[in-house]
């Protein structure tokens, strides 16, 4: 997984380390384009997710595919009361050997496959998969 460093104020490079990559519980790593605001207040909301379970102290941890879901529905939730979080989400990660690589758009559009990309690099790093509606 690889993400820029740069936080633009407009469009000027005003933050030039800023971290766009988190590792999410023991299996997970995080990756946002867009606004850092609202990356930080994604990053809120995970660690309430994973102190939650692991208040449970049961031996079990979310995986990447649970943590997926519960961005999706983070993200489609904000969308539908008109205050969207104004990012694009990457998580992978790997749990008992089974490998997991997610995306979710600012809307709640997401899939899993086995490479994504958000931004303009989705444009230049993924051959375009949809003409007019069907996949190819």
């Amino acid at each position: 997984m690889a993400a820029d460093m740069g936080g633009s104020y407009g469009s000027t490079l005003r933050y030039k380390s800023l971290e766009r990559m988190k590792p999410i519980s023991k299996h997970s790593l995080l990756g946002a384009s867009g606004e850092i605001s609202d990356f930080q207040e994604i990053l809120r909301y995970l660690d309430e997710l994973i102190l939650y379970d692991n208040m449970w102290d049961d031996g079990n941890s979310l995986g990447p595919k649970e943590v997926h879901n519960y961005l999706t529905r983070v993200m489609y939730n904000r969308r539908n009361k008109f205050n969207p979080l104004w990012n694009s989400l990457v998580l992978g990660g790997v749990k008992n050997g089974n490998k997991y690589l997610g995306t979710v758009s600012m809307i709640g559009v997401n899939f899993e496959d086995n490479h994504v990309a958000t931004g303009f690099g989705n444009h230049l790093a993924r051959q375009s998969s949809v003409k007019c509606g069907t996949r190819t």
